[in-house]
């Protein structure tokens, strides 16, 4: 069954606008950020104009209410990746999800299963985002342990073909993205997991470019530790989410330090509330769980499984499309085979930045950059491209028009006649 688009566009009030001169805006950013229907809006607002207070403080009825919806809001989470409550952490952001994970690892005393050494190694890949990336460089420098990671291919997949050598007895840690928000691979975990496993490592499984449009369950996945942002899930800026299997939980150490994160505390010593308090210090980003529990539940009435087949449409017509144009370059898979809705590419002889201003003169939001992965991009042989991403509210229109005006954006530029 195909989604009825035009009825759900109803629902976000700000792909109602016009932009530059009076056009339709086309917005065609997701990976970047999704835009947020009214339920998100509505019920964030709500929270501050009914429920305020700091959840988990005090006795009287509007901090009994704020904890009710903040905790209710982990239960839709736990929900959404098939879960238990206690594994779900909720930080500012998925950036904050591993750096939460990177710290408290370095923090891990001797002894400690999550300590890191000299001669440990952590694995990661050539298309991670740098928020997937960075914080696994800077725990290997502080360490002394060894970062390695798996290239990919001419078809912008990962290459597995030295697997047992990259993974091996020395690696504590593999960090992977589940799509790659440049190529919108999707990556196959099996192999991997397994792999790490045999090992005794465990598992990061970077989900901002899955979670939003792939139905996901985290014992199916066989990953030890998750991340996704709330902004990419129709939710508000300012969450994250961080689940980890909770015996993991248990053992590694917090990575903020204040209120609510403790189980008593003198003047010389503290001791640590239980997993996912043990995480979350500090008066909780209530409203902004309130609004992700309004995202990921209206995601779910909907269907992820019709998301990712509707955006798969829209997939296959900008490639099919992109592809009839004369001197265009599509980097990833061309394909729909383990594949989401994110199309790089590039138009010989436009800079991608004049590219995206052409095509925002005409109403049309697209990426253009590095797009925060800058060894991908060199392991591409570019400096940056062109990123047109989708979600549940684009309309195959949205597509045409995309096409239609890169040919008026070779004949602007002189590219082609």
């Amino acid at each position: 069954m195909t989604l009825n688009v035009i009825e759900i566009r109803k629902d976000f009030p700000i792909l109602q606008k016009t932009v530059r001169g009076g056009k339709q805006l086309v917005y065609l950013d997701s990976g970047a950020t999704s835009q947020k229907p009214n339920q998100v809006i509505e019920a964030e607002s709500n929270f501050y104009r009914l429920h305020n207070a700091a959840a988990h403080r005090g006795a009287h009825q509007l901090a009994e209410e704020a904890t009710d919806a903040f905790e209710g809001a982990r239960r839709s989470v736990a929900s959404f990746l098939v879960a238990q409550e206690e594994e779900i952490i909720f930080t500012k952001s998925a950036t904050e999800s591993i750096n939460l994970l990177a710290y408290s690892m370095g923090n891990a005393p001797e002894g400690n299963r999550f300590a890191i050494k000299p001669g440990d190694r952590i694995v990661v890949s050539e298309m991670e985002h740098h928020a997937n990336l960075i914080p696994w460089q800077e725990l290997a420098k502080r360490t002394g342990a060894e970062l390695s990671w798996f290239s990919i291919d001419d078809e912008g997949r990962l290459d597995l073909s030295k697997i047992e050598q990259i993974i091996d007895t020395k690696t504590k840690v593999v960090a992977v993205t589940h799509q790659s928000n440049v190529l919108g691979t999707i990556n196959p975990l099996r192999s991997i997991t397994t792999r790490a496993h045999e090992v005794g490592a465990v598992v990061v499984l970077d989900a901002c470019q899955s979670a939003p449009h792939l139905p996901l369950n985290v014992a199916e996945l066989d990953v030890d530790f998750l991340a996704f942002s709330g902004h990419k899930a129709l939710g508000p800026t300012g969450i994250g989410v961080l689940w980890g299997r909770a015996e993991l939980l248990d053992e590694l150490p917090p990575f903020l330090f204040g209120g609510s994160m403790i189980e008593t505390v003198t003047m010389t010593d503290s001791t640590w509330a239980k997993a996912p308090r043990k995480f979350e210090a500090g008066v909780p980003n209530m409203a902004q769980a309130v609004g992700l529990q309004a995202g990921l539940e209206y995601l779910q009435r909907i269907g992820l499984s019709k998301i990712h087949d509707h955006e798969m449409l829209l997939t296959e017509r900008l490639i099919n499309g992109l592809s009839a144009i004369e001197d265009v370059q599509i980097f990833g898979p061309k394909t729909l085979n383990s594949r989401g809705g994110v199309i790089s590419f590039s138009v010989s002889g436009i800079h991608p930045h004049d590219l995206g201003q052409f095509l925002d003169n005409q109403g049309i939001a697209v990426r253009t950059g590095h797009h925060c992965a800058w060894p991908l991009n060199k392991a591409l042989g570019v400096q940056s491209t062109t990123r047109a991403s989708f979600y549940l509210y684009n309309l195959e229109s949205e597509i045409d028009v995309l096409l239609e005006e890169i040919g008026s954006a070779q004949r602007y530029f002189g590219t082609k006649k």
